[in-house]
């Protein structure tokens, strides 16, 4: 049963609202956990996209492996349907936002929000990006304890290594890259990715000839099998929290529900921010106004302090809508790692002779096993996925046309565009022999990007957010020298031909447009409005360097849970 009044309302249950919202519940705090999508896993919704199902859920022992077995079905376009950001009862259609030219955002609705289709990627942000661009208001140290927090309750280890990453390790030693072997990377080189997956289970080595069905209880941990983007139930037959990815739903969700104090309401999408303003002061937060997606009645709850995490676009939406007060920040100054892809192709003899088989097999492993770190650019690593996710982000889009429009001489690629028609088919016939790179730049923050609202543009949640974002030259060149770092490193692994998309924009992580340091301050409170913070990547004051930003997100999420209880609720 949902109260009217909580000690905290936490808007979004994605990858950092069940974090503040845990921290804040071990403090003894009731808090009301509110989520626009659905509850994957969870007994009180057995059909979560047919129908209704129940009003909330406040104990861990509602989670249901085998639900969450049957609902994350790995099938691309199915899970794709069931995950992307839009209401429970997807055949109405996704919540829609407005975004530049062939670009697209990419998150998730429902308990565990965009990490539900994350790869699981755990890497810390790069030292320099707090303490030597000026953007944050703290310092790196000032993160650290939260970060072995976070990282201890995830199961935060170096993934383990198969074909794909020997072809990658291969080719960074060749151009003369160093190894990394600490967590604060302070230079470049590459290592084995920060995964917050949980180790395979030891009979999957190569030598213990395994011959099982992957599934619970013969097999804990990973299976090696790829299926991240979709969900990720493995093991299956696993109950809820032994699935092997520590997404939110799986890690810091069950953690809030244990503690008793946590009531998790899915299918609720927040449309208002209640204030009082007493004469002469600053607005203070009292609540939220939320719509039933299902039903579409309008409720309200009460509480001392309102956090939101609704995510970078979502956060500033609310806001703006709400009409709270905008120092021009609001919504601005948005980063979203301006990203690319490089793809290697080999042919079968020279992969023979490297890792002893004629094939790649994208398939075996975790999606993202190793990385390449640059600080001051970026990074890139190995997305590895079905074909048709594949193809979709190496060859689907280019900001450059058709690959046969564009001349790439004197370039380290030999094809850069888009694929279509025969070259498409015998690009993608080679799929077991395939190895695409991903390369998130270091875009810092401009305000000319970010999220608005303009009235008369409205869904049922009022004026939709429209998403501007144009790099500058210098975010330019950052994704320029990272491709061409990426194309020497497949080519020294011995790719036969390598190919650029010059992807157009994929916001697929999205963060500052809620500053600390511009709209909140050092305890990720509001400015401008009392008891109302902000704990999602919207806080983060800049794109942490190019890393991979949940385990910043989650890290800054567990301190502003305590920076509540010490402003609020220490007495």
């Amino acid at each position: 049963m949902v109260e009217s009044r909580y000690d905290a309302v936490v808007v979004g249950a994605g990858g950092d609202g069940p974090v503040t919202a845990w921290k804040l519940a071990e403090a003894g705090l009731s808090v009301l956990l509110l989520e626009a999508g659905p509850f994957h896993g969870n007994r009180k919704w057995p059909r979560p996209h047919e129908e209704p199902g129940g009003e909330a859920s406040s104990s861990v022992e509602d989670l249901s492996g085998e639900l969450l077995d049957e609902q994350f079905t790995t099938r691309d376009f199915e899970m794709i349907n069931r995950l992307i950001f839009g209401p429970a009862d997807y055949e109405r259609g996704f919540w829609f936002r407005k975004f530049p030219g062939d670009g697209a955002i990419l998150q998730c609705s429902g308990v565990g929000g965009t990490t539900l289709h994350y790869l699981g990627n755990h890497p810390r942000a790069y030292p320099a990006s707090f303490d030597e661009q000026g953007h944050w208001p703290i310092d790196y140290a000032d993160l650290l304890p939260y970060y072995r927090e976070v990282e201890a309750m995830c199961d935060v280890a170096p993934a383990p290594i198969t074909a794909k990453e020997e072809l990658f390790v291969r080719g960074a030693e060749a151009a003369g890259w160093d190894l990394l072997d600490d967590l604060n990377v302070t230079g470049p080189g590459y290592r084995p990715q920060p995964n917050a997956i949980r180790q395979p289970d030891e009979r999957l080595h190569v030598d213990a000839g395994y011959e099982g069905d992957f599934t619970y209880p013969d097999l804990e941990g990973d299976t090696l099998s790829l299926g991240n983007i979709t969900g990720n139930p493995h093991p299956r037959g696993a109950p809820f929290e032994e699935k092997a990815k520590r997404a939110s739903n799986v890690s810091f969700v069950p953690a809030a529900l244990r503690t008793g104090n946590v009531t998790v309401r899915p299918n609720a999408f927040v449309t208002d921010i209640l204030t009082e303003t007493p004469l002469g002061d600053a607005p203070t937060a009292t609540g939220v106004r939320f719509r039933d997606t299902w039903s579409g009645k309008r409720e309200r709850v009460d509480a001392e302090v309102v956090v939101l995490a609704a995510g970078a676009v979502e956060t500033p939406r609310l806001w703006l809508n709400a009409d709270l007060p905008d120092n021009g920040w609001v919504g601005r100054g948005m980063t979203v790692h301006f990203p690319d892809s490089v793809i290697g192709l080999w042919d079968g003899d020279d992969l023979e002779a490297t890792v002893g088989k004629r094939t790649v097999d994208q398939f075996e492993g975790q999606d993202s096993a190793i990385r390449f770190d640059y600080p001051g650019l970026g990074m890139f690593q190995p997305i590895t996925a079905s074909p048709a996710i594949n193809a979709l982000l190496g060859f689907g889009a280019s900001a450059s046309g058709f690959a046969f429009q564009n001349d790439p001489e004197d370039a380290p690629w030999d094809t850069m565009g888009r694929l279509a028609g025969a070259e498409l088919k015998r690009t993608l016939a080679g799929y077991r022999r395939l190895l695409p790179i991903f390369v998130l730049s270091d875009d810092h923050p401009h305000r000319w990007n970010g999220v608005s609202v303009k009235e008369g543009v409205a869904d049922e949640h009022g004026p939709i957010p429209l998403v501007n974002y144009e790099p500058s030259e210098g975010d330019r060149q950052r994704r320029d020298r990272l491709a061409e770092i990426a194309a020497e490193l497949l080519r020294a692994a011995g790719a036969s031909h390598v190919h650029r998309s010059d992807s157009p924009t994929t916001a697929i992580h999205i963060h500052s447009t809620m500053a600390m340091g511009r709209v909140v301050d050092e305890a990720c409170e509001a400015y401008d409005v009392e008891r109302l913070f902000v704990a999602d990547h919207s806080a983060l004051s800049n794109g942490i360097g190019g890393p991979n930003p949940t385990n910043t997100g989650q890290a800054l999420a567990a301190r502003t849970g305590e920076r509540i209880v010490e402003r609020y609720f220490e007495s």
